[in-house]
């Protein structure tokens, strides 16, 4: 049977955050983007393609690296706390996802 106690960390599709947890995912996110800033100036500047290639793979994993963070954060409060308040939907809202995110 399903509770109706919110996550006391979510309320109406948004997130309280932590000021640590929300400078931690800014750091990454900033991090991609001065690399995706990087790659524009290698096309700009007629790099060669390997070497644009090479860091667009940065790119790539410096967002799976945020995705990771962001998920564990996700998974420790709102689901947690939903699971623990009865609410199993946030499994299978979890479930969905990562099956989107493992395209």
């Amino acid at each position: 049977m399903s509770s109706t106690r919110k996550c006391p960390h979510c309320s109406d599709r948004k997130k309280m955050r932590s000021e640590e947890e929300k400078k931690e995912l800014l750091k990454r996110l900033r991090r991609a983007e001065g690399q995706i800033r990087g790659i524009e100036n290698m096309i700009e500047e007629d790099a060669y393609c390997p070497d644009i290639l090479v860091q667009v793979s940065a790119v790539t994993s410096a967002l799976n690296s945020f995705n990771k963070e962001l998920m564990a954060c996700h998974m420790r409060s709102c689901v947690a706390d939903d699971i623990r308040a009865g609410k199993d939907e946030a499994i299978d809202e979890f479930v969905k996802v990562m099956q989107k995110l493992m395209k």
